[in-house]
């Protein structure tokens, strides 16, 4: 079924050229970048915002492209589809750059925009601690103000690109006998006095590092605070629609993944004298999963319609995160068990991977039982 995303003629020529920088500069490396680096090297960053693909929604003053999120879906949906799920440009360009552009002073914009679009700053967003996930109003880092600077203490983890990364988004207390009302979003410069960080390790997602970041009397200038104080449960609140919506499309793409690399793999694996696509089992798990990848498909492209449209559908992206990403799981779990053995040993075939891959998608960004309690919200119960 086809798209019901309106791609003009330019995105489609934009999805082309994209896609050929992914078959040249990703996936001759990939493998080795998930099996033995553990991580997507900084160069592609680089290389990535030579060619205009970071941020793409920035304005043209700040060397941007003040392209719509049609383009950002598109560069999602293509590394995904690939089973490139880590290359994680989307969290760096989609997720965590739209809080500079919406929150930070001009000063902060005319600083670090242009290094970000550029790939020579790369950022991440620090929300969840060892122990608050969900929760962000329970988070126990401060940064209390002392003169012309906040003096930042705690502690962050699971944090992606946290190893990579040269600026952080971090949410602290700046106020904490105001609870939730003190909250405050803070850029740090990794580099500074104080900061530490540790890579932690993952089963799955291995080409994305994960990290958790140290902060012990690290002195941030007041003039990076984003937005207003107290204001930043507001602002991740508000951020955290879009971040939903790209992460199902990036579920929604290796579930595409996942159905591809089955059916392959059937039509060639021989079994019994004939093809494993030929039993009428095998053909019945392919049309379970192509069924529910085609629905995935429909919802995941209607929500992004919907938000382009400027529709209030908070409830709706909840049930396209929840819905996409756990089909994602169950589909590539059974496009490894059509695999076999071959799928378990995930050098020579992806699904492996892609299976791993999938697992996480149901933790991050909420988890799925976060979703279907903000969609029973907004049923009233």
């Amino acid at each position: 079924m086809k798209t019901t995303l309106p791609f003009t003629e330019e995105h489609e020529m934009f999805r082309a050229a994209f896609r050929k920088f992914v078959e040249k500069e990703i996936a001759p490396f990939y493998k080795d970048w998930y099996l033995k680096d553990r991580e997507v090297p900084k160069k592609l960053f680089k290389k990535m915002g030579e060619l205009g693909y970071l941020c793409t929604w920035a304005d043209k003053k700040y060397g941007g492209s003040g392209l719509d999120v049609l383009y950002q879906v598109i560069m999602t949906q293509e590394t995904a589809r690939r089973g490139f799920g880590c290359v994680g440009q989307w969290l760096h360009s989609d997720i965590v750059g739209p809080y500079v552009e919406h929150y930070g002073s001009e000063e902060i914009k005319d600083k670090y925009l242009p290094q970000m679009i550029t790939g020579d700053k790369l950022i991440c967003v620090a929300m969840t601690e060892p122990e608050v996930g969900s929760d962000l109003a329970s988070i126990k880092t401060t940064a209390i103000k002392d003169g012309d600077h906040y003096i930042l203490n705690g502690e962050k983890t699971f944090i992606t690109n946290g190893m990579i990364s040269d600026i952080c988004i971090v949410a602290c207390l700046t106020n904490p006998e105001l609870g939730r009302k003190g909250i405050s979003l803070l850029l740090v410069e990794m580099d500074s006095p104080g900061f530490t960080r540790t890579r932690l390790n993952k089963i799955g997602f291995h080409g994305q590092d994960t990290a958790e970041l140290h902060f012990t009397d690290v002195s941030v200038p007041v003039g990076n605070l984003l937005g207003e104080e107290g204001k930043g449960l507001n602002y991740l609140m508000s951020r955290l629609q879009p971040e939903r919506m790209f992460a199902a499309q990036l579920a929604q793409g290796q579930a595409e993944r996942a159905l591809e690399s089955a059916v392959d793999y059937a039509k060639q694996r021989p079994m019994f004298g004939k093809h494993l696509s030929d039993l009428q089992y095998t053909q019945f798990l392919l049309a379970d999963m192509a069924t529910e990848v085609t629905i995935g498909r429909v919802f995941a492209d209607a929500v992004v319609l919907a938000v382009m449209n400027g529709e209030n559908v908070a409830a709706e992206v909840s049930m396209a995160k929840y819905y996409c990403t756990e089909m994602a799981f169950r589909v590539s779990d059974k496009a490894l068990q059509i695999h076999g053995g071959h799928g378990y040993c995930y050098e020579d075939y992806d699904i492996g991977r892609v299976f791993m891959d999938t697992r996480v998608q149901r933790i991050s960004a909420g988890t799925s039982e976060v979703m279907k309690l903000l969609v029973a919200r907004s049923l009233g119960v």
